[in-house]
């Protein structure tokens, strides 16, 4: 149906072989992309440094947003690797467990700008640095989750980090659409990841999902991969600012 086959992509938060961002890679790869891939940190490293071999990453550097200078880093071994780049792959959050597990009103002003740098603001920081490198055009893509829409229980601070993302998701791709520049958010349903497993009740949450889904099923990495590679595809050239629900159909029940 669609081929990846010449296109250079980077894929930021891999931690290990359950994360949506690795689902999403090995299905960029397997349609014929070449690929960029970071670890959080030399604690890291080990457990995603095999994925990397086994996906042929042809650049592989660490990344802490939170790290002054790191991100530009990576896009700057980029530019000197390949000179160019064709799509984003951003699957990363953070909250501190104290304002995660408590209620929003009683967040903290340092957990709220740390969840909101980490998670939101980062995308922002790559879609900068990638639009010079997307000469030809390109695609930026994030993950979200139903809890920006609708007050999922537990799941708190999230909810409004990742609404903003939603909405910066939208205005760059309004931005960013003259130059060819396609954004998307996708949406999952509950996936049991290393990042999820910070969420209080989270395996209630996902029981929950699988039965009121009306395909009464919980969704994969395989599939939130299967959705990304398509979006990055030129077959879906005329689409941009979209969030894309890869739910078994969760978000359309009341």
């Amino acid at each position: 149906m669609f081929s990846l086959k010449g296109k250079k992509g980077l894929v930021v938060g891999i931690a290990n072989d359950q994360s949506i961002a690795y689902g999403c890679a090995k299905a960029f790869r397997d349609q014929g992309a070449d690929l960029a891939l970071t670890y959080l940190n030399e604690k890291a490293k080990p457990h995603v440094e095999p994925l990397a071999e086994a996906l042929d990453a042809e650049i592989f550097v660490p990344c802490d947003v939170r790290g002054e200078g790191q991100l530009k880093a990576v896009f700057d071994e980029i530019e000197r690797k390949w000179g160019k780049l064709d799509f984003v792959l951003h699957s990363i959050a953070f909250a501190p467990k104290e304002d995660l597990h408590g209620r929003v009103v009683d967040c903290s002003r340092e957990g709220f700008s740390m969840a909101m740098d980490v998670s939101c603001h980062s995308f922002i920081r790559m879609a900068k640095y990638a639009e010079p490198l997307m000469k030809d055009g390109g695609t930026l893509l994030t993950v979200s989750f139903y809890g920006s829409e609708k007050v999922v229980e537990h799941y708190n601070l999230m909810g409004p980090v990742k609404a903003a993302l939603e909405s910066s998701t939208r205005y760059m791709a309004a931005e960013l659409g003259p130059k060819g520049i396609r954004v998307h958010a996708v949406s999952p349903g509950p996936l049991k990841t290393r990042a999820a497993s910070g969420i209080d009740r989270f395996d209630q949450l996902m029981a929950r999902a699988a039965e009121r889904a009306p395909q009464h099923h919980l969704v994969t990495i395989e599939d939130c991969g299967a959705m990304a590679a398509f979006l990055v595809s030129d077959a879906a050239k005329s689409l941009t600012g979209s969030v894309a629900f890869v739910d078994a159909g969760y978000n359309i029940v009341a």
